[in-house]
């Protein structure tokens, strides 16, 4: 069954394979009324006959079905090139979890939770391949487990989550993606960011780097140093994807 909505906020395809009939349908009215394709399926069997035909971004899919369960289903189309995964059971242990995880899935939702974690989980999954497909684009840099597109104007944090960036701080942190381990003056830094004719003083850089450390703290490692009465520094090593 494929369930279509109105206006899209997305444009992936997700695939249901619950056999409570009310599950499926639940997640497919509320995936659906955000903009996403829905397909559902019975048992994993319905699962490959949509898969074969049907390009699928991400599968929800449940544990403990009749036939093949879902641990089972998981091991035979996890790979790099195939859909995200959720397990959505109600086996909800730690150890469930732990090996939901060990054969492919990329999250982990007992049973029962809310459309608005679903939502919410789903999400964070397609970014995440997103994130990867962007990688493989050849538009986007790396560094320290951190991914920036320029084309797009979006980062992703190691853990593949869409930071947030105003206008700004993406400007300045593409001067220091493009100018990596090379101390740069305020004044350098203002005029590649905002352009030589721009008014603004160098203390406005001041902030920008400001916010822009804060938002890549990762692990207490430095990013971007300062560099007494020169400028500033970012530290990783950014390689091209």
């Amino acid at each position: 069954m494929l369930a279509t909505a109105t206006p899209a906020d997305d444009s992936a395809t997700l695939l249901v394979v619950d056999d409570d009939r009310d599950i499926r349908m639940l997640l497919a009215n509320s995936l659906g009324s955000r903009g996403y394709r829905v397909e559902t399926a019975s048992s994993t069997r319905d699962m490959d006959q949509i898969l074969a035909r049907t390009p699928v971004d991400l599968v929800i899919l449940d544990v403990m079905m009749p036939g093949e369960d879902g641990l089972s289903a998981c091991r035979r189309i996890a790979r790099a090139d195939g859909p995200e995964i959720i397990f959505l059971s109600a086996l909800g242990e730690e150890q469930d979890r732990i090996l939901g995880l060990e054969v492919g899935a990329g999250h982990y939702l007992p049973k029962p939770c809310s459309p608005r974690e679903i939502l919410a989980t789903v999400r964070a999954a397609l970014r995440k391949r997103g994130a990867i497909a962007a990688v493989e684009s050849g538009d986007v840099y790396t560094f320290e487990g951190w991914r920036i597109d320029l084309g797009s104007h979006e980062l992703f944090d190691p853990n593949g989550v869409l930071v947030g960036l105003t206008d700004g701080e993406f400007a300045v942190l593409r001067v220091f993606i493009e100018r990596p381990r090379r101390v740069l003056s305020r004044e350098a830094l203002l005029a590649a960011a905002r352009g030589p004719d721009s008014d603004a003083y160098d203390r406005a850089i001041d902030v920008q780097v400001s916010r822009l450390r804060r938002k890549l703290r990762s692990g207490g490692d430095e990013i971007i140093r300062t560099v007494r009465n020169e400028g500033y520094l970012f530290v990783p090593k950014v390689v091209r994807a």
